[in-house]
C-alpha cells in the first residue's frame, strides 16, 4: 500500500496535481501534506515544509478534503471532530483545526475549518532491526516506544508488531484511529503478520478490554497512550498476564504524561525504546524502565 498517494487522493483536484509532481523520492520521505486556508498547500520532507505550486488554500477545500476522508459523512463526524482528527482511507489520519462547537456536554465537533494536517502512512521493513535483538533478549518483554510527535513511532511500532506475529506470537491490536492496519472493511493494508487480531476504531481504554477477553492474546499493542484511562486499561491488560507494547509522545530528558508515569511507576513497562533524529536520521535506542 501506497501511504502516500492515499493522502494525495483526499485532495482536490489541482492540489492533488501538484502533490503529485514531487519527485518519486520526495513523495518516497513526505510526512505530511498540510493545508492553510488562505495559504499555500505545503509537503513536510525530512522536517521542512515545501510549498507545493497550487492555487490558495480555501475551507471549501478543507471541506472538501474533510468530505472525502469521511467518504460524504461528515456531518456524522463530530464525534472525531471534537478529538480534534478524522480517520481517513488507508491508515491517512486527517489533523483538523478550527473553531469549536460547544454544547451541553463540552466540545462537541469543530467548523469554520482552518488547517488540515494529512499524515502519510508508511511501512518501513526491516526499521526495526538494530534493536530487535535487544528487544528480545531472555525473551519479548513489555516495550514503550517514545519520541515527539512526527518522531516515528507508528512506524515502529507497526514493524514490531509484524515480526511478533512473524514469529507465532499472538498480537492484539487496538487501532483506534486505523493508523497501525490501515484496515479497510476489516482487512488490514499494511503487512502485520500473520498471527494478528486487529480491532478498528473503538476507543483503546475499551478495545484493549476487549481483546484480551476475547482473542486470548500474548501481547496487546496499540498507539499513543494519552490518559488515565488508556493507563488503567492497560495495567488490567498487565494484572490477566499479558505483555504490552505501545507509544507515548515524549522526549528524552523531559517528564513524561500523568498517564504514562502512572504505568511506569506500576512497573507495567520493562524496557523502553526512545526514537531520537540525528542528522536526519532518526535514531533507536532501548533501555531498561527503571
Amino acid at each position: 500500500m501506497n501511504g502516500f498517494l492515499a493522502a494525495a487522493a483526499l485532495l482536490p483536484p489541482m492540489l492533488r496535481k501538484a502533490a503529485l509532481s514531487l519527485a518519486p523520492e520526495e513523495q518516497a520521505v513526505c510526512e505530511e501534506l498540510r493545508l492553510r486556508r488562505g495559504r499555500f498547500g505545503t509537503a513536510l520532507l525530512r522536517g521542512r515544509e515545501y510549498v507545493l505550486s497550487a492555487p490558495l488554500i480555501t475551507e471549501e477545500d478543507l471541506r472538501s478534503v474533510l468530505e472525502a476522508a469521511t467518504r460524504a459523512s461528515l456531518h456524522a463526524a463530530g464525534a472525531e471532530l471534537a478529538r480534534g482528527f478524522v480517520s481517513a482511507p488507508g491508515g491517512v489520519r486527517v489533523g483538523v483545526c478550527g473553531v469549536g462547537v460547544i454544547g451541553t456536554g463540552g466540545l462537541e465537533g469543530l467548523r469554520s475549518f482552518s488547517s488540515l494536517s494529512l499524515r502519510v502512512p508508511r511501512a518501513v521493513p526491516g526499521c526495526a532491526g538494530e534493536i530487535w535483538e535487544a528487544l528480545n533478549q531472555n525473551g519479548f518483554q513489555s516495550t514503550l516506544i517514545a519520541s515527539p510527535p512526527g518522531g516515528g513511532k507508528t512506524t515502529l511500532l507497526r514493524e514490531l508488531i509484524r515480526c511478533l506475529s512473524e514469529r507465532g506470537c499472538r498480537v492484539a491490536v487496538a487501532d483506534e484511529r486505523g493508523e497501525i492496519g490501515a484496515a479497510q472493511s476489516g482487512q488490514p493494508q499494511f503487512d502485520i503478520g500473520p498471527c494478528v487480531d486487529i480491532l478498528t476504531g473503538v476507543p483503546k481504554a475499551k478495545a484493549v478490554g476487549m481483546l484480551v477477553r476475547a482473542m486470548n492474546p500474548q501481547v496487546v499493542a496499540m498507539d499513543e497512550i494519552t490518559d488515565h484511562m488508556d493507563a488503567s486499561a492497560l495495567l488490567e491488560g498487565v494484572g490477566c498476564g499479558v505483555r504490552l507494547l505501545a507509544t507515548v509522545h515524549g522526549e528524552r530528558g523531559c517528564q513524561m504524561t500523568a498517564a504514562c508515569r502512572e504505568l511506569l511507576t506500576a512497573g507495567a513497562f520493562q524496557r523502553m525504546v526512545w526514537i531520537e533524529e540525528r542528522d536526519g536520521v532518526r535514531r533507536y535506542s532501548v533501555e531498561p524502565c527503571d
